[in-house]
């Protein structure tokens, strides 16, 4: 399943440097930049500007305004990680540039009080919504729209609309935002050193430019990115499958990373954090590195065993079957799961069009 003419995109990958990883590009860019904080001597300042510099950020609270649901101080956190198919820039050798991106990966994740326990759940691009009214990029405004696929959000209206709608669909106030494009998701793994992963079976895909025997593998940049991306090799070569084959890279990814143990060399902390900062571009309030360290902080006793992710219950829609449209009674437990700071439960996802990919990783 995907958009007609495109070829599944990614959105970055990028656990955490120590375990927080919640999906690509957080915490691994958040966690590189909180250690540079604990280097000492008198490059310090510096480091700091540096990488201050590196970040571009965008205001969401400003151009959402009032209307948004209430942000509930209960110790929990949810997260927007979006992953921009942006064909600019160093992203033209992915496709066309067509003026225009749209958010083809979005994980809202969600840390529990006590930072412990993590929930992410995916939202498929091509879920069929309602979409809220949004403020264009050009400046004017967006009407609400019926039936509207879940990605074109941030195509009309950026990262403010994306924000507006996962806050509709899901009654939850987004506290942060995180997003990641090709190039720094590639730019992030190679800094790491790679991912290594294990796959079961072959994996080939010449839409992503992926080819892969069954055996262990250390996934540099490119082919990491085309493994996330891949949607006709594995599963049953839909946009759902697709997720669960990224759940697992992402896994996969929080391992690495812990196994790299990046705190013990200075020179790869700065590599690293120098990356990161230029890879993402993050809301307002973490649009420093004081403020990305404090997340990185609190995320740090988090692994890879301790987040649960799931995709959001969707089911086929009965028009077009290259779209899915919500299951609303148990997509509704989701939210109220994550609402109430619990765990998701089962029931939410039993007997829903979910896709079958993830066991091509181990």
């Amino acid at each position: 399943m995907g958009e007609q003419g495109t070829d599944g995109i990614p959105a970055a990958a990028s656990a955490p440097g120590g375990r927080a990883a919640v999906r690509r590009g957080l915490v691994l860019a958040a966690w590189a930049v909180a250690a540079v904080t604990v280097l000492g001597g008198g490059g310090v300042g510096y480091a700091y500007l540096k990488l201050d510099g590196n970040i571009e950020s965008v205001d969401i609270n400003t151009q959402l305004g009032d209307e948004r649901p209430m942000d509930v101080e209960d110790g929990s956190l949810d997260i927007l990680v979006l992953g921009s198919d942006s064909r600019s820039g160093a992203n033209r050798a992915y496709g066309r540039d067509e003026g225009a991106a749209r958010s083809d990966t979005a994980m809202v994740v969600h840390v529990h009080e006590g930072r412990k326990k993590a929930s992410v759940v995916s939202i498929p691009r091509d879920t069929l919504i309602t979409r809220p009214e949004c403020a264009r990029r050009d400046g004017g405004s967006e009407p609400a729209a019926y039936r509207a696929m879940f990605n074109t959000a941030y195509e009309v209206g950026g990262p403010a609309c994306a924000v507006k709608t996962v806050e509709q669909m899901s009654g939850i106030r987004m506290d942060h935002y995180i997003e990641v494009d090709f190039t720094g998701f590639k730019q992030l793994i190679d800094e790491l050193g790679g991912v290594e992963i294990t796959t079961t079976r072959p994996i080939e895909d010449g839409a992503s430019h992926l080819d892969l025997a069954a055996g262990t593998h250390t996934l540099d940049g490119e082919q990491a990115l085309g493994l996330v991306r891949t949607r006709k090799g594995v599963g049953d070569q839909s946009d759902l499958g697709r997720i669960q084959l990224q759940q697992a890279f992402v896994k996969a990814l929080i391992e690495q990373v812990q196994r790299v143990g990046v705190l013990t060399s200075p020179q790869k902390l700065w590599g690293l954090a120098d990356t990161a900062t230029r890879a993402i571009t993050p809301d307002s309030e973490l649009d420093s590195v004081k403020e990305l360290a404090d997340l990185a902080r609190g995320l740090s006793g988090l692994g890879s065993d301790d987040i649960h992710m799931i995709t959001m219950p969707v089911q086929y829609d009965a028009i077009d079957r290259n779209r899915v449209v919500p299951v609303d009674a148990q997509a509704q437990q989701v939210w109220q799961a994550l609402r109430q700071d619990l765990p998701i439960p089962a029931a939410a996802t039993r007997d829903t069009a979910t896709g079958h990919a993830a066991d091509v990783i181990r």
